[in-house]
């Protein structure tokens, strides 16, 4: 028997002793939780994925608002800025 399988065998028998050991009325998530998990994650992942190309369609400049202000300072006289009261 060479020294890599008496080691496996070695850990094998330990982690046989630590399965016993368990305490069997502690709940653990198991594999539905581990599926659950994931299924959010790559719930995520795609909204994230959907939400960059969405925010890359958006033009962030802003547009001059049409009214009698901006119409006089096109036409070469200076607009009030508008303050809010």
């Amino acid at each position: 028997m060479s020294a890599t399988s008496s080691l496996a065998l070695t850990h094998a028998s330990s982690a046989m002793q630590l399965a016993k050991d368990l305490d069997q009325n502690k709940v653990t998530p198991g594999v539905l939780g581990f599926i659950v998990f994931a299924v959010l994650g790559v719930a995520v992942w795609l909204l994230m994925k959907s939400m960059n190309k969405h925010m890359k369609q958006v033009s962030f400049e802003e547009e001059a608002e049409s009214g009698p202000e901006t119409a006089k300072a096109a036409a070469g006289g200076t607009a009030k800025p508008a303050t809010d009261h």
